[in-house]
């Protein structure tokens, strides 16, 4: 597996990483957790060194997992984690709105690194920007964790470019993870240049627009009621049909590259910037080693082209969310 450096962080992963959310957490479970475990594993032999996770994914149970299988690896991946919400009393899935205060920030650092089993968290993201904390203090706090070792490096989700910068000025950010494929773009018009500008490494979250993008879903997919797409408005049969133009440009390519809709989708992820490391999610081998494979994809210059004007002559139909 080929290696990518997060902007200017030092922070070296591997070209692709691995969305783990889904293993336990927005859809119904399609193994037990030894089998997610070993899921995890195979893809460290097979060259993944970087791990996406957050103490909301559950809440809990996807840190605790993620820790457990990647612990005979400690010192040989990275794991990114997050923080930013208050959780339910109860433990039950869900949030009770926003909370990036320092000390909670403190407590969600102690308690991931116990769930993960490892000396110093490192990746930690703030989840979602918080309107009542400035994220001055934000910066500031895991500043403070980064200089007593609990946290080796900064990360904002879903965050602007005021925000990115402000907090930048404080401590470096190392990564920015936003959605982020071809059929979301919206990035490409502020956080990406900024982070170019900043030397900032991006790290898209479903970049194969939630399963889309593979060309595996029809107009007559049903989810589970527990899956996030049960509610989505690009999944609806009339969304679906609608912007199957998206995954016959992707077929097109992928027939002459001897590739998979989801490779070339990924391909053209990789190609954009050298900063930029995906996580598709995964729970099945065949599917991951699919992905994997799209790091060796390389699309030139003409092929770039002809599928971005290809794209942005297209009206993509429904909302992210």
């Amino acid at each position: 597996m080929k290696k990518r450096t997060l902007g200017k962080s030092g922070l070296e992963v591997s070209a692709l990483g691995l969305g783990c959310m889904r293993m336990s957490y927005a859809d119904r479970p399609v193994g037990t957790r030894r089998e997610m475990i070993d899921f995890i594993r195979s893809a460290v032999d097979r060259g993944v060194t970087f791990f996406d996770t957050a103490e909301v994914y559950g809440p809990f149970t996807n840190e605790d997992l993620v820790g457990e299988a990647l612990e005979p690896f400690r010192g040989k991946v990275i794991i990114a984690t997050k923080f930013g919400f208050n959780l339910h009393q109860d433990g039950s899935p869900g949030w009770e709105g926003l909370n990036s205060r320092p000390e909670r920030i403190r407590r969600v650092a102690e308690e991931s690194l116990r769930r993960l089993r490892v000396e110093a968290i490192d990746l930690f993201y703030q989840h979602r920007p918080d309107p009542d904390v400035p994220v001055e203090d934000v910066a500031g706090t895991v500043g403070d964790l980064i200089r007593e070792g609990k946290v080796r490096h900064f990360g904002l989700s879903e965050s602007g470019p005021d925000l990115i910068r402000r907090a930048h000025a404080v401590q470096p950010v190392a990564a920015v993870q936003s959605e982020y494929s071809l059929w979301f773009r919206e990035r490409e018009e502020d956080v990406l240049p900024l982070c170019g500008e900043l030397g900032i490494g991006f790290v898209p979250y479903s970049p194969l627009g939630r399963g889309y993008l593979t060309g595996k879903i029809t107009e007559s997919t049903t989810y589970d009621k527990s899956d996030i797409r049960a509610k989505n408005p690009r999944f609806t049969p009339e969304a679906i049909r609608a912007n199957r133009v998206v995954v016959d440009l992707l077929e097109e390519i992928g027939r002459e590259k001897e590739a998979t809709p989801a490779q070339i989708a990924l391909a053209w992820l990789l190609a954009q910037k050298p900063w930029i490391v995906p996580i598709p999610g995964s729970r099945n081998i065949g599917r991951l080693e699919e992905n994997l494979g799209a790091a060796g994809i390389g699309l030139s210059e003409g092929e770039l082209t002809r599928m971005r004007k290809a794209v942005e002559a297209m009206t993509i139909v429904g909302t992210r969310y």
